[in-house]
């Protein structure tokens, strides 16, 4: 059996690890005990005690590997990637780091390695779809991406709760929001522009600018996209305020004569009320919109729907499924030689190819993430979709 080394045995990377595990030989490597002891206790795993933080360790943990996954929070993402890129390992990375990761192309060609990055379900699964589009269609004019994940009960006052690490969920709060307007790169504050939109089975949300994009904005031709995080609504509102404040800011500040990081001490208080009770519900909602033109002139609005819910019966949240499995079918389409390409490659470049794009819409039928395909014939591209309405 191939042997498959998933670096990070949190809520995501713990169910790669147990997904992988009836086809690879895995370990799962984390720094955590507590985390490697939930991750073995129910599947053939091996589990690795280390610091990955480490080049030195880290490059001795991939060493036996075929193919690494990432799946360590985005601050490491990038040292991370770079060391597995230099033993020369393929990889797919989930840990969506803020840093360009096209800075590691160069890298990853020399060593001859595949780096499946952003591959998860958002930017992973949308990034797929634009790219299939944008070799089906002659021209695409609009891409959008909703998506968020959410708790099914609204506890006050966040009424939210982190499905990866809550760290990067501030990171998302804090960077300004890159997107694509009339064919020029735009940046609004994240959090900015909130949207109310109607989900069927879950009502009313918000959508909010976020830096979602990522690779898109880089790789693809298309003079309008951009990504959005979905919320209850109001959340986005509050969130705005603590960063206005400063209780999101990195750089410490005097208290009393001791020198403290507003953003560490905001941490101890909030990220309690952000971490999901075990056996606690929760939901990823997802819409995606792409319209173009075909070669014969006409055109067509595309929307992808996604609503996925917490697997009672296993016990495996909605995040942890809709990304890890779009992760674990990266990995067995790099294990199976079923994408060659060397250098840093975004699930885009995965979906121009039509093949690769059924297998990994299949591997996630098989587990139960479904997208809804709805197409619409449209007389010209650009128009607004229906149902997007502005909240003041």
């Amino acid at each position: 059996m191939k042997k498959v080394v998933v670096l990070g045995a949190g809520l995501v990377g713990r169910e790669v690890a147990r997904d992988l595990a009836p086809h690879f030989e895995v370990t799962s490597a984390d720094s955590n005990e507590l985390r490697l002891q939930k991750v073995v206790s129910d599947a053939p795993i091996r589990a690795q005690m280390a610091d990955l933080a480490d080049p030195a360790t880290l490059t001795k943990v991939v060493e036996p590997a075929d193919v690494v996954v990432g799946a360590l929070p985005g601050s490491l993402g990038r040292a991370t990637l770079e060391t597995v890129l230099t033993a020369g390992k393929d990889v797919v990375d989930i840990a969506f780091c803020p840093e360009d990761p096209f800075e590691l192309d160069a890298l990853a060609k020399e060593s001859g390695a595949t780096a499946l990055v952003d591959f998860g379900v958002a930017p992973g699964m949308s990034n797929l779809f634009m790219g299939y589009h944008s070799v089906q269609m002659e021209h695409v004019e609009r891409f959008e991406c909703l998506v968020g994940g959410l708790p099914v009960v609204r506890d006050w006052p966040f009424e939210y709760k982190a499905g990866f690490s809550p760290a990067d969920v501030v990171e998302e709060y804090t960077r300004p929001a890159r997107y694509v307007e009339n064919g020029k790169i735009v940046t609004r504050p994240a959090l900015s522009d909130p949207e109310v939109v109607h989900f069927e089975g879950i009502g009313a949300l918000e959508s909010l600018n976020t830096d979602g994009l990522r690779t898109l904005a880089r790789t693809m031709t298309c003079p309008n996209m951009k990504e959005k995080t979905l919320r209850y609504p109001y959340h986005g509102r509050f969130m705005e305020a603590l960063r206005q404040v400063g209780f999101f800011d990195k750089e410490p500040i005097e208290v009393e004569g001791a020198k403290v990081s507003p953003l560490a001490f905001t941490s101890v208080l909030m990220f309690p009320h952000w971490t999901f009770k075990e056996g606690e519900e929760e939901f990823t909602v997802m819409r995606i919109v792409i319209e173009g033109r075909y070669a014969d002139g006409h055109c067509e609005r595309v929307l992808y729907d996604l609503l996925d819910r917490y697997d009672k019966e296993a016990g495996v949240s909605s995040m942890a499924r809709t990304t890890g499995y779009t992760c674990t079918a990266g990995v067995h389409l790099l294990a199976n030689g079923g994408f060659s390409r060397k250098g840093i490659c975004p699930p885009e470049y995965i979906g121009e190819d039509a093949a690769c794009t059924e297998f990994i819409l299949d591997h996630l039928r098989a587990r139960n993430v479904v997208f809804k395909k709805t197409v619409e014939r449209v007389e010209s591209v650009g128009a607004q979709q229906p149902g997007v309405g502005s909240m003041a």
